[in-house]
């Protein structure tokens, strides 16, 4: 019943003012420092796929009857997991969301809503919640892993050093889904659920650090266009991946610009340029809806018990076979 009136409660929005034009009065508010004021929680969460199927070609958006018949094959799906059982996660966890639009992509660039092609050999991981994956270290993925002999052979998000939609950029994915900003007058905090983590972008026009310093997240400058904040992030490490399951983020330019479109709304659209990994930029807008509450504290899993627990078992694995192989 609760998953019904979910999938109903997303074809009922898409159907009405979803598909309407946005509201051309909207007067963006204004902080005390006259910029437009994006504070707040806002969820990305999303149903639309980040690449366009390819049943549907070049189609671009839905009709009203594909809509329907798109939920209803959502439905059965998450039906499906549900029945999986113990060992991944059923749709108790899942945040579906509704979106203002009836695209059959999130990428908008390439116009056939699909990732371009990649350079040849560039890495590949794929991870997931199934067996771990062939490879060596450096493990770029941020779900699943390659061995158990160590930290080092698991996942980023394992690892709680990167959350699986932490970004940047943000891109919806299970659940978490959820971003907070704060705003003064010389910076934007911008603050995601998953693994807690907190980026500072500077509007001062200072420059950004040396090519020479390499983070996790990059390093954010933002200014102002209008009523549309950009953040230019660069100055990524070779540990993460450029986006997806490709490549690595060391070359990667990322820019993202947040525009509030309605009181209810934030228009989340990001752009990679890494030429080291793929043959053209990869354009994506996702809506932020407004979350009339409060973001609290995700700690991954305190104390690394969960990382313990992990290897403890694979040690016990092995413990086992070698004392049944006797």
């Amino acid at each position: 019943m609760k998953l019904r009136v979910l999938t109903l409660a997303i074809v009922t929005t898409l159907l009405t003012g979803i598909i309407q034009a946005q509201d051309e009065a909207y007067v963006v508010p204004r902080t005390e420092w006259g910029q437009p004021d994006l504070q707040g929680v806002w969820n990305f969460s999303s149903f639309i796929p980040l690449e366009r199927p390819a049943f549907f070609g070049d189609k671009e958006f839905l009709t009203e009857e594909e809509i329907v018949a798109l939920a209803a094959q959502t439905e059965a799906g998450l039906e499906a997991i549900n029945n999986i059982g113990v060992g991944g996660y059923n749709t108790f966890w899942v945040e579906m969301g509704g979106d203002r639009d009836n695209r059959t992509s999130l990428i908008t660039h390439p116009e056939n809503g699909r990732l371009p092609e990649t350079v040849e050999g560039i890495p590949v991981q794929v991870g997931g919640l199934g067996p771990d994956e062939p490879g060596t270290r450096p493990v770029r993925m941020v779900v699943g892993g390659i061995a158990k002999d160590g930290p080092e052979d698991r996942g980023l998000s394992e690892r709680c050093i990167v959350g699986f939609n932490a970004g940047p950029p943000f891109t919806p994915n299970l659940y978490n889904n959820n971003v907070q900003i704060i705003q003064n007058n010389d910076t934007v905090v911008i603050m995601t659920e998953m693994v807690h983590d907190a980026r500072i972008v500077p509007l001062d026009s200072r420059d950004h650090i040396s090519g020479n310093i390499r983070q996790w997240s990059g390093d954010s400058r933002g200014y102002w266009v209008d009523d549309t904040l950009v953040v230019e992030t660069r100055n990524f490490n070779a540990q993460t991946q450029s986006f997806g399951v490709y490549g690595t983020a060391e070359h990667k330019l990322l820019t993202e610009r947040f525009t509030r479109i309605d009181p209810y709304t934030v228009e989340y659209e990001f752009t990679v340029d890494d030429p080291s990994t793929f043959k053209d930029k990869i354009t994506v807008m996702v809506p932020m809806a407004k979350v009339d509450g409060l973001m609290y504290e995700y700690a991954c899993h305190e104390g690394n018990y969960g990382m313990l627990n992990t290897l403890r078992g694979a040690r016990m694995e092995e413990r086992r076979a070698a004392e049944n192989s006797r």
